[in-house]
């Protein structure tokens, strides 16, 4: 099994590098170092959300509301600065409980109510999206602090501060997969939920965990978000969900579950973020980039059903 995640994630390093000179062919701007640094920057962003989305497709889950939940918690977080007059701090502090608080009101309804994870993620886009519309008015919120715009816009050693956010969050939730026990099971429920239930393991407790964690994640990509674009606004975070899963099936993780890793997850990450940037300056509408991200998505899913088919066929 390690051999062939590592075996998709070289053809995935290869395809990358593939990309960027295809990219490079459409535009000379292409290989800027300031167009790959604000690409690097944006996928940064989606990239905490997908960090917590692979753990969700691993229990052979999906959380379609996490663009909503960056919608839902960016207000919390501006309205209590703007509004109730708190420290943007405490503010964002806030945010990231209540980005938690969401997800984890998906985990009991996929856990104690039983009701499958992509009809109440469905249902939950569409409520988050609407409450967060309806408590601002539809208003964004700017003249956020310069220390606060440095978490969005700022570098550390010519890297910028998200992408610093980013790694530390990535090993964080690798070595959570790979070095611990509960990350043994977060595997063992989605490859077999009744065996990980005869063996011991917690598997509604995994679960809500693993919802809660993605919704902090989208609260965490938030508040980022709202320090990179310099504004709160409800409609934050629309498409971020597309974009995530994407990068995490096309990463190598099972929609199935119980199959899946970091890694992969962050390369494929840079390939849709690539792509979009090379589009974008190619003049390529961003319906048409949606259409083809979205047609990316349904061929990954076949390719990957195909090859599973044929390996146990073989078998």
């Amino acid at each position: 099994m390690k051999a062939l995640i590592r075996r998709r994630e070289a053809v995935l390093l290869l395809l990358l590098l593939v990309e960027m000179a295809a990219m490079q062919s459409l535009s000379p701007l292409f290989l800027t170092p300031d167009n790959l640094l604000e690409v690097v920057r944006q996928s940064a962003e989606i990239g905490l959300i997908a960090l917590a989305m692979t753990l969700v497709i691993i229990t052979a889950g999906i959380d379609l509301s996490v663009g909503s939940i960056v919608g839902l918690s960016v207000m919390v977080m501006g309205m209590l600065w703007e509004d109730a007059r708190l420290p943007l701090a405490v503010a964002a502090l806030l945010a990231l409980l209540a980005g938690a608080g969401l997800g984890a009101f998906n985990g009991l309804l996929v856990t104690a109510v039983g009701i499958p994870p992509l009809i109440v993620t469905l249902a939950t886009m569409a409520g988050f999206r609407g409450i967060a519309l309806g408590m601002s008015q539809a208003r964004s919120i700017r003249n956020f602090p310069e220390g606060f715009l440095w978490l969005g816009q700022g570098d550390v050693l010519g890297i910028p501060v998200q992408v610093w956010l980013l790694a530390v969050a990535a090993l964080f939730f690798h070595l959570a997969l790979t070095r611990t026990a509960w990350g043994r099971a977060v595997f063992s429920v989605g490859a077999n939920e009744v065996a990980a239930q005869l063996s011991g393991v917690p598997v509604s407790r995994v679960k809500l965990q693993v919802y809660t964690l993605s919704g902090f994640m989208s609260a965490l990509a938030a508040v980022v978000y709202a320090a990179h674009v310099s504004v709160a606004k409800p409609d934050a975070g629309l498409g971020f969900e597309l974009t995530a899963i994407t990068a995490v099936v096309l990463g190598g993780t099972a929609v199935s579950g119980g199959e899946g890793g970091v890694l992969g997850t962050l390369i494929a990450l840079l390939m849709v973020g690539f792509l979009r940037s090379g589009l974008t300056l190619a003049r390529v509408p961003s319906e048409a980039q949606d259409m083809m991200v979205g047609l990316l998505l349904i061929l990954v899913v076949a390719v990957d059903r195909w090859s599973r088919r044929a390996g146990a066929e073989r078998s």
